[in-house]
């Protein structure tokens, strides 16, 4: 068994199964280097995990080495969808959707190369649904800030398979956009870690991620118009504003909706951290 202030990941995202917690994330470790798989941390309480299981481990010839990132497990048509970011050299970063017939894997590709733009830097990229009469699988994901200096979030359509976009890009925001935002190394904006939901008024609400005052923060933006393509307005007030990002909800076995994120937001020293948000988003 492993403690949860053991554990060195980035970008946190728990699924709720059968009665358990599945934690993923990106490997600490290797998050600014070479990737050579991710894992699973499997726990009953959020603070006593197994240890990891190796879930996902590159085939042979895999087009991506490194930057193994913001790994999100989505129960889908009754199979288990991962969204993973990869990166190599000369290649923009992108997001592949892989598939398992378990939370524990093993994953394996799902579709063919990243879904997101091929000559875009993207990341983060993450599943929404959108409740209407077809269900319409999108991709949220940024657009990054390394390419354009005020970085966005954005959607693309999905085929109902989540093998292939069907759909141009829609851009929903601008980093820019948040009123608390702080620019960093000269100008750039940065957007991070988008995570779609619907809040306690029915109304579709985005967590994101980016830096202000305090450091690496999480932040809310809602739907105008109640649907992914917005407009979306930013909301002022931060969810979590001290050195802590990239974050996810999920509702815990108690029934209370739990936000998790990591924290700090410095090398090697990255733990999962979970929080009450009931009733307050």
């Amino acid at each position: 068994m492993i403690k949860r202030e053991e554990i060195n990941i980035r970008d946190p995202f728990v699924l709720v199964h059968e009665g358990k917690y599945y934690m993923y994330g990106t490997r600490g470790p290797e998050c600014w280097g070479k990737g050579t798989g991710l894992d699973c941390y499997v726990s009953t309480d959020l603070e006593n995990f197994e240890d990891p299981k190796v879930v996902f481990l590159p085939p042979e010839g895999f087009w991506a080495d490194k930057n193994f990132w913001a790994p999100e497990v989505h129960v889908y048509d009754g199979a288990f969808y991962m969204f993973v970011s990869f990166k190599a050299d000369g290649v923009c970063r992108g997001t592949q959707i892989l598939k398992a017939d378990s939370p524990l894997g093993p994953f394996k590709l799902h579709s063919e190369g990243p879904v997101t733009p091929r000559d875009w830097e993207c990341l983060d990229g993450t599943l929404y649904i959108e409740k209407t009469e077809d269900n319409q699988p999108y991709i949220v994901f940024c657009h990054e800030w390394v390419q354009i200096t005020d970085g966005t979030v954005c959607a693309i359509k999905l085929s109902k398979d989540l093998k292939k976009p069907i759909s141009e890009p829609v851009e929903l925001f601008h980093a820019s956009e948040a009123p608390w935002i702080v620019d960093i190394r000269g100008g750039n904006y940065v957007t991070d870690g988008p995570f779609v939901f619907t809040d306690d008024n029915g109304k579709i609400t985005m967590l994101w991620s980016s830096f202000g005052k305090e450091g690496y923060t999480l932040a809310l933006a809602k739907s105008e118009s109640n649907t992914i393509k917005g407009p979306w307005k930013q909301v002022p007030k931060l969810l979590f504003e001290k050195d802590g990002g990239h974050g996810m909800l999920f509702k815990a076995l108690d029934g209370k909706v739990m936000g998790t994120l990591h924290s700090p937001n410095k090398t090697g020293e990255e733990r999962p951290y979970f929080f009450d948000v009931t009733g307050k988003i």
